[in-house]
């Protein structure tokens, strides 16, 4: 099946290219003539692929942290990560709810992203070309660190690109998936929940997005009822961003 502009296949819009997806008619009758004034980037697996190993360098000492600092062995300290991952959305959020007295959110963020990334990610251009064609703001929004999202911006060639960074700590550690951080993050930015879109990596962390009223963009991944465009790497947010004002 080739898909092309205009298309319908299996309950999916295709518009432009194939990567560029509106799953179920997501957005149809809703007001897009509204500009766009910012656009939010998940970071881990959204600015980068998947394989690339820094995701499972976190989770190695994340497990390290749980085992040095709380004693665990390995095999309990991977399990209670997935679980707290599972239900928390990330691992500190739950080891703060479990441990209060035991973890230092700081020490953590340190210890858990010290990787060498500079092993790991090369320099984007294609990404980069792209960011430098987008009117709207860039600003990172991570469950992550400051430093970490400077580092990952720094070996993937676009530190100097984005707009603004906010981390876990600028959220006063809320974390995606919860609304209160989407909520304060367009806060931060000073633009309306309409007036912006979310990439993501994730299908769990855009839903609370769409609740607000944010256009949704789904990296690397087959779509879900709720997301509005679904994308193969982060330079195609052009794409994106080019629909939405035509459709408007």
């Amino acid at each position: 099946m080739t898909p092309g502009n205009g298309t319908e296949a299996q309950g999916r819009r295709f518009l432009i290219t194939a990567p560029l997806r509106r799953p179920n008619s997501a957005i149809e009758g809703r007001n897009l003539a509204k500009r766009i004034k910012c656009v939010f980037f998940d970071l881990d697996e959204t600015l980068y692929p998947r394989d690339a190993g820094v995701m499972q360098a976190i989770r190695d000492r994340i497990r390290e942290y749980m085992v040095t600092r709380l004693g665990m062995d390995p095999e309990t300290a991977d399990a209670m990560r997935r679980d707290f991952l599972h239900r928390y959305g990330t691992t500190l959020a739950g080891l703060q709810r479990h441990f209060p007295d035991r973890i230092d959110e700081l020490e953590y963020q340190k210890f858990v992203h010290d990787i060498p990334l500079e092993e790991l990610l090369k320099p984007d251009e294609k990404l980069a070309r792209a960011l430098s064609a987008i009117e709207p703001k860039k600003v990172v929004l991570t469950n992550a660190s400051r430093e970490h999202a400077e580092s990952v911006l720094r070996a993937l060639g676009i530190l100097d690109l984005m707009d603004g960074i906010i981390d876990i700590e600028m959220l006063g550690y809320v974390n995606k998936p919860n609304i209160e951080a989407y909520e304060k993050a367009l806060k931060i930015m000073g633009v309306r929940a309409e007036e912006s879109v979310l990439v993501e990596d994730n299908v769990p962390n855009l839903l609370p997005a769409k609740k607000l009223g944010m256009y949704t963009v789904l990296v690397d991944g087959e779509g879900a009822p709720g997301v509005d465009f679904v994308i193969r790497e982060p330079s195609e947010i052009v794409d994106v961003l080019e629909a939405l004002e035509r459709d408007g």
